[in-house]
């Protein structure tokens, strides 16, 4: 197994998408295996609101004093894109966007999901990577890629895993490791 040493100086902040990252999911294992972890708790996972879902991502993020590190799942990619566009993010050194969902297929997304729409196409001013699977039933391969070359991220395809969640049985994830690590680096660089 491989477990990445997260620099100290920066919190690792999980942003869980619709229904929450349970017990079993990796959002949650990385919740509980790095010290430097830190979740947003949404008040209703099951109805987002972007509005509400806005402000709590906002006031976790106030409430850090070190430079944060996103690592956002599903919805929370399009949440995540949503307040960068919105507010200052120079707090932010750099974001994990992982199998974002698209809020904008009806095909592909429940209907409680479309008032994140449309999903912001703003370069980010954070380094960051999208990671998709090749059969995520959220969202096709290419509109992933798309979003990511818009928001100016590096794009990883890890191949047929389905959404990256509970399902997929991932563990702590360790190829999400050393994809973080990846984009520790870049924010070294930077």
């Amino acid at each position: 197994m491989i477990f990445i040493q997260i620099n100290m100086q920066h919190t690792l902040l999980i942003v869980p998408g619709l229904g929450d990252s349970t017990t079993g999911h990796w959002q949650d294992n990385w919740l509980h295996h790095f010290p430097n972890a830190k979740k947003v708790v949404q008040n209703n996972w099951n109805q987002p609101q972007l509005k509400d879902w806005l402000s709590n991502l906002d006031a976790t993020i106030k409430s850090i004093e070190t430079p944060i590190i996103i690592v956002a799942h599903s919805l929370a990619v399009s949440l995540v894109a949503h307040w960068s566009q919105q507010n200052d993010s120079s707090k932010i050194a750099g974001a994990l966007l992982v199998a974002p969902a698209d809020v904008e297929s009806a095909v592909h997304t429940p209907e409680e999901t479309w008032n994140f729409a449309p999903i912001p196409l703003d370069k980010l001013k954070y380094s960051s990577i999208v990671i998709t699977s090749s059969n995520d039933p959220y969202i096709s391969a290419e509109r992933a890629e798309f979003l990511a070359q818009k928001w100016g991220s590096l794009f990883y395809n890890v191949g047929p895993k389905g959404h990256l969640n509970l399902d997929s049985q991932l563990g702590l994830w360790e190829e999400g490791q050393e994809i973080l690590q990846t984009l520790l680096q870049l924010i070294t660089k930077n």
